[in-house]
Formats: structure tokens, C-alpha cells, sequence
């Protein structure tokens, strides 16, 4: 018997959300960290792609910068991208590729979880 078995290349995963998704939407599954390409109806079967490259939203004007390669985490409960994992309640996104200013309003992530 096999020990695996191969089923798709993982750049996205089925997902069915209890409430309505909009399209652009991160969604947190556990460590998981998805982001909904299109809209999802409640109780409907969609995906969230867990790779790729996104730009998060980010506090703008609060002293927030991501240097190249920095690792980028989710703040699900304020919905932006952060420099910490808040001692395991923020999620890891991936990495940073393209540098972040204090000003800027969002951060481009390569997904790597």
C-alpha cells in the first residue's frame, strides 16, 4: 500500500465558510493562512490559495516596515499583516519580498507556510 498519494500541486485548498467570503478575504485556519481569490457563499464549496504572492494590508503610519526576506505574520483579530507572531497568536503568512515603508498601506508576501 502506498504511504501517500498524490492529489493536486497545494496551491490552494477546498474551503466552505459558514458565512458569506468576499473575494480578497484572509481566512485562518489553525496555522493555516489562506486568502480567497473569489467570493465564497455561505455553506458553499470554494478554495483559499495558501501560496502565491499577495500584497497584505499593513498599518500605515505606525511605525510598521518589513525588510526584504523579513517574515511576515497575520493579526487576524485586526486584520493586517505584522512583523511578530504575538506569542503564537499571530500567523505566519511568508515571506516579504518586496520592502515596506512605515507609510505604506500594504506589504507584498511570497506565501510560505
Amino acid at each position: 500500500m502506498a504511504q501517500a498519494t498524490f492529489v493536486h500541486e497545494g496551491a490552494s485548498i477546498d474551503y466552505t465558510p459558514g458565512a458569506d467570503v468576499a473575494a480578497g478575504d484572509v481566512v485562518v485556519r489553525g496555522e493555516l493562512v489562506g486568502v480567497a481569490k473569489t467570493p465564497i457563499a455561505a455553506n458553499a464549496l470554494g478554495s483559499l490559495a495558501v501560496a502565491g504572492v499577495f500584497d497584505f494590508a499593513k498599518a500605515a503610519g505606525g511605525g510598521v516596515t518589513f525588510a526584504v526576506g523579513a517574515l511576515a505574520y497575520w493579526d487576524d483579530t485586526n486584520n493586517l499583516a505584522v512583523t511578530t507572531d504575538g506569542a503564537g497568536a499571530n500567523k505566519l503568512i511568508g515571506k516579504c519580498i518586496k520592502a515596506a515603508a512605515d507609510a505604506d498601506a500594504t506589504v507584498r508576501v511570497r506565501m510560505s507556510q
